[in-house]
């Protein structure tokens, strides 16, 4: 399943915008009477479901690295204090 075959406009929407994407998914498919006219609706629901996990793991890796940046300064300017 790649995430190419699905419109480009997901990979410019946020996290939040995704999953009211993919919650609208969800909810037509619960509605369909027919399970087997569904199937393609199901497999792009899986798609969608992948792009948010990726850009999900990308906004934590960029959370972590910003946390990262920001106990260094910390712990630099606390080094610095005790070093005066």
């Amino acid at each position: 399943m790649k995430d190419k075959n699905l419109p480009n406009d997901y990979n410019s929407l946020s996290l939040e915008e995704l999953t009211k994407a993919a919650n609208k998914m969800v909810e037509d498919l619960e509605s369909q009477k027919n399970l087997e006219n569904s199937l393609e609706n199901y497999q792009n629901l899986l798609k969608l479901n992948n792009i948010i996990e990726k850009k999900f793991q990308k906004d934590v890796k960029s959370i972590n690295e910003k946390m990262r940046e920001n106990i260094s300064k910390i712990t630099s300017k606390k080094n610095a204090k005790k070093t005066k």
